[in-house]
């Protein structure tokens, strides 16, 4: 197949002193090693990479294992400094270019046949790092996925494909320019995710501490009371109205329409048995309640019959409270305890079951104020994740625009000078 088939020769009009070049030409694809091959002679075990070491833009050395390499073809395979590590894609188009630099962290590691090693040439002024972030942006992934289209059978990316990538090459000195601004977007999300992951680590901690009662918040110190879920929740069973939208459970979004899940038209179903659900009410998945699949409803609708549906006794418990003590983990295990079935795919938690499990509560108005902390967590942690995908979102677009020249940096004389220098 030839490239020209499957890929325009002028991807993009480039600014002045911008150029297109095929990879070949400023940078050297090299092959890994076979797994399965025969090894003839002498052999030494080297540390190698496999498919699931290289993930997108990082890697996983949890899990690195040895091969056997013939002693006279160990420089042949390993790696160095610099090399761009790419997947061939192992037939999932989505995986097709995934990759990351690899810089050096474990000694006289080599590479699987599965995994390419891009190895720019010192002379020809192609920057790593530049090239490493074109081929994860769109424009990059744009020419794989059309290597995958263009090609029979799974989608893979063999390595004629990778040597006609068409490099876009700005200056040396803009590229390092691109290269900083770009990593500056990319340590401000690295740095929220540890901060996102240390808030839901924290979050976490709050909630068994407070639904534990292994904290009390200031100002309640009343005994605890011991209920069965039968004296705090009264079963709502109220079926034919049709007229009611229809809710879905997820495990992420708690209760929502469910045209908002992208299910299918179900306007002809016979709803005549489906449960109704008010704002304030708690529905669980009888058949997955051990697993903790419940929410508290914001909406008015109906369910299909595989929910239970619970009204909490407002004189005895708060239902923000509700709704978090059955995501604590020593109450999802009470309701893994109760389901009734031979099997998972058979476990279910019928209300006169639910109803006979005990849990130990504070008064109402600490119930209340638990609730407000643990939501203003929530709060918190759904703002982070939101600032989170702002982030990410403008990171690519900024990708787009600057690695193909839609946007320019300023590259000053004496940052080129100290450069060169």
């Amino acid at each position: 197949m030839k490239l020209h088939n499957i890929w325009p020769v002028r991807c993009c009009m480039l600014p002045k002193g911008w150029k297109q070049v095929p990879l070949h030409t400023v940078a050297e694809v090299r092959t890994g090693l076979s797994k399965n091959a025969r090894r003839e002679g002498a052999t030494l075990k080297r540390p190698y990479l496999r498919v699931a070491n290289v993930q997108d833009g990082a890697l996983d050395l949890s899990d690195v294992q040895e091969i056997d390499v013939p002693a006279s073809q160990t420089s042949r395979y390993t790696l160095q400094a610099g090399d761009l590590l790419l997947i061939e894609g192992n037939g999932n188009p989505e995986n097709l270019g995934r990759g990351c630099l690899w810089h050096g962290q474990i000694a006289e590691a080599v590479h699987q046949n599965h995994v390419f090693a891009v190895r720019t040439h010192k002379d020809e002024g192609l920057l790593p790092e530049f090239l490493a972030l074109l081929v994860q942006c769109r424009y990059g992934r744009d020419y794989f996925l059309s290597c995958a289209k263009g090609s029979t059978g799974l989608a893979s990316l063999n390595s004629t494909q990778l040597k006609g990538f068409p490099v876009i090459l700005p200056p040396f000195e803009e590229q390092i320019r691109i290269a900083r601004v770009i990593d500056t977007w990319g340590a401000a999300i690295v740095a929220t995710e540890r901060y996102l992951a240390n808030s839901l680590r924290q979050r976490d901690a709050l909630a068994d501490w407070l639904l534990g009662g292994k904290q009390r918040l200031s100002g309640h110190a009343t005994k605890r009371k011991s209920y069965r879920l039968g004296a705090l929740f009264d079963e709502r069973v109220e079926v034919n109205r049709p007229d009611l939208r229809l809710l879905s459970i997820t495990r992420e979004e708690g209760v929502i329409p469910r045209d908002d899940v992208g299910r299918k038209d179900t306007s002809n179903e016979d709803k005549s048995k489906y449960l109704r659900v008010c704002p304030g009410d708690i529905a669980y998945n009888t058949m997955r309640m051990w697993q903790g699949v419940s929410a508290l409803s914001p909406h008015e609708g109906i369910v299909s019959p595989a929910y239970t549906v619970v009204r909490p006794k407002a004189q005895l418990i708060d239902a923000q409270f509700a709704a978090y003590l059955f995501k604590y983990r020593p109450v999802v295990f009470l309701f893994y305890r109760y389901s009734q079935g031979l099997v998972s795919d058979t476990w279910n938690l019928k209300f006169h079951h639910f109803s006979e499990i005990k849990v130990e509560i504070p008064e109402l108005s600490e119930q209340i104020a638990i609730a407000n902390v643990l939501k203003a967590a929530d709060e918190e942690i759904a703002a982070l994740e939101k600032h989170l995908d702002c982030l990410r979102e403008e990171k690519r677009a900024l990708m787009a625009d600057l690695l193909t020249g839609k946007r320019r940096v300023r590259v000053s004389s004496s940052m080129a000078e100290s450069e060169a220098a």
